[in-house]
């Protein structure tokens, strides 16, 4: 069977367990760009369905607990919700109705019989990256010769998430070889940005970044390896945490480039509301997945680091700011977001100083050769039982003559090359680790900087077939760092004007300022990253939450 028919029946098969009333029939006309508040509006969900879908992460935990709404109700209003947004933007892959209900009503019957939740997630529909196993569905990651692969059992992460009472529903849609800012792939075509349908939703967790933005899931889990979680995650406009490698169980996923050692890729939450980044961290952890994966580090959540314990107990904090990379300086509103939190860090009593930017082209390079050691021979394998043609171009017309923007060398380098590029990394950690613990010097705090703060990428979200390499979310995976992205706000053309600039830096830099036209990305979110250290986590989303608290309280002012 040629490749294109296995693609088109895949696709046609998608939606054919989805209940007929689900599927709205007052969709927006094409040239409607900005959908976002279109899921309230639509005849499809009721005003509970609403009510629920608009609740956080702790608010549904706590009316699920209570018996406020059922398991099987808060599902259905989320798988509602995200059958809206599929037809939106286009952001699901798997839709497993009748199991993820009959799930939700097992829940539902131990908490009336018992008078107790299963556990910390009971009764929490979660949405899951294309690439996490569950036994009995696929995982094509976007390759037609996946298609028909089923998992022979689940992943480590959703048999512990099963056994904290959750409920996966659904899985979203990534690029095909998940190597791309963008989504696109032959099954299942292009995921959209709802804030702008003419802008990609990032990627490669594109699915997961668009159906949390719409709001059809509370709660996703995506990966990152160059910043797939975390490009999505700003692009559109939610919340999204990148941890160190090895804290979050990847057993029974399945990935590209599989492995690749010496960078990891890593699992991670995407969420409307930062309270669900702890909630699912935290959770996780309670069931000590070091004695279910052997690579995962054995470090309980630590309540103490939480606390900021190592950084004068969350008092005055010192932040600096990366304004750039000194490889391509941000857009506009991208700057404006910087500018925003940096004012609402100093009202909030914080101190806030420049983050001189270390190697970040050495850093770049270094992790972007070690990916595409052996990455042509890793697609090609992939694509060969079918034949389909390995996707070079996220531009609309797939004829685009452009150079793809990830192009591994051929035939791949020799193992002896390669062991001089770890070595490399390892020096450059080394490296960066010092440059950061010389901060101490200007901070006034007699710490180091206590976190650094960044763009996500040098523009908001791209027009598709326009994202370039993920230079400020790339370093952090050789780094290792754990990244937070925090919303700010949205593009505005009256606010985010060009401004004529005369001197670049590199001729992407030069690229990336003449492709600005503020019309071009209006309503595209915009937002900020959060870095703290290898290992982290827990401090990394306290530092986070006490920016998004400062943000919210300078809002009205700023």
């Amino acid at each position: 069977m040629a490749w294109q028919q296995i693609a088109a029946e895949k696709k046609a098969h998608q939606l054919d367990s989805v209940p007929k009333e689900w599927l709205t029939s007052d969709l927006p006309s094409e040239e409607t760009l900005n959908v976002i508040n279109f899921p309230q509006e639509s005849n499809v969900l009721s005003a509970l369905d609403r009510e629920i879908t608009e609740s956080s992460v702790a608010s549904l935990l706590a009316n699920l607990a209570s018996s406020k709404w059922s398991s099987v109700q808060v599902t259905t209003s989320f798988y509602k919700r995200a059958i809206v947004a599929q037809q939106l933007t286009n952001c699901l892959t798997e839709i497993f109705v009748d199991r993820a209900l009959a799930r939700a009503k097992e829940l539902d019957e131990h908490l009336e019989k018992t008078g107790t939740v299963v556990g910390a997630l009971h009764g929490l529909p979660i949405s899951l990256k294309d690439q996490v196993g569950i036994k009995q569905i696929e995982s094509t990651i976007g390759y037609v010769s996946w298609v028909g692969k089923f998992a022979e059992k689940n992943s480590v992460l959703i048999d512990i998430l099963e056994s904290l009472g959750a409920v996966p529903f659904v899985k979203t849609n990534v690029p095909q070889t998940l190597m791309w800012g963008e989504t696109f792939n032959h099954i299942f075509g292009r995921t959209t940005n709802p804030y702008n349908r003419s802008l990609t939703s990032g990627g490669s967790s594109g699915g997961e970044g668009a159906l949390i933005a719409l709001k059809g899931s509370p709660l996703g889990v995506g990966t990152d390896i160059g910043g797939s979680i975390r490009i999505p995650a700003g692009f559109c406009g939610v919340y999204g945490f990148r941890p160190s490698y090895n804290r979050i169980p990847y057993a029974g996923c399945v990935n590209t480039l599989d492995g690749v050692d010496s960078i990891l890729s890593v699992l991670g939450p995407l969420c409307n509301t930062l309270d669900g980044t702890k909630t699912f961290f935290k959770a996780v952890l309670s069931k000590e997945p070091w004695l279910k994966d052997p690579l995962v580090v054995c470090k309980r959540w630590s309540e103490e680091e939480y606390n900021l314990i190592d950084h004068g107990n969350g008092g005055k904090l010192c932040f600096a700011i990366m304004w750039d990379n000194g490889i391509v300086a941000p857009h506009p509103p991208v700057r404006r977001g910087l500018e925003l939190t940096k004012a609402a860090l100093l009202a909030a009593g914080h101190r806030v100083i420049d983050w001189t930017p270390y190697k970040q082209a050495e850093i770049t390079k270094n992790i972007y050769d070690i990916i595409a050691a052996a990455a042509a021979e890793d697609f090609k394998t992939a694509v060969a039982p079918t034949g389909e043609p390995i996707i070079t171009s996220m531009a609309l017309i797939q004829q685009d003559p452009e150079p793809p923007l990830f192009s591994p060398p051929e035939g791949g380098i020799p193992a002896f090359e390669l062991w001089q590029l770890h070595k490399k990394k390892r020096d450059l950690r080394q490296e960066h680790l010092n440059h950061w613990e010389e901060t101490v010097s200007q901070t006034g705090t007699g710490r180091p900087v206590d976190a650094i703060i960044s763009p996500m990428a040098p523009t908001p979200a791209s027009p598709h077939g326009l994202g370039g390499i993920p230079q400020y979310t790339l370093p952090l995976n050789l780094l290792d760092y754990p990244a937070m992205i925090i919303p700010v706000s949205n593009v505005d053309p009256e606010l985010d004007v060009k401004e004529p600039r005369e001197a670049f830096y590199t001729a992407e830099d030069r690229e990336n300022y003449e492709q600005y036209d503020p019309a071009t990305y209006e309503n595209a979110p915009i937002a900020i990253q959060v870095m703290g250290r290898t290992g982290e986590e827990e401090a990394t989303i306290a530092m986070s939450e006490i920016i998004d608290q400062a943000l919210r309280a300078a809002k009205p002012k700023l």
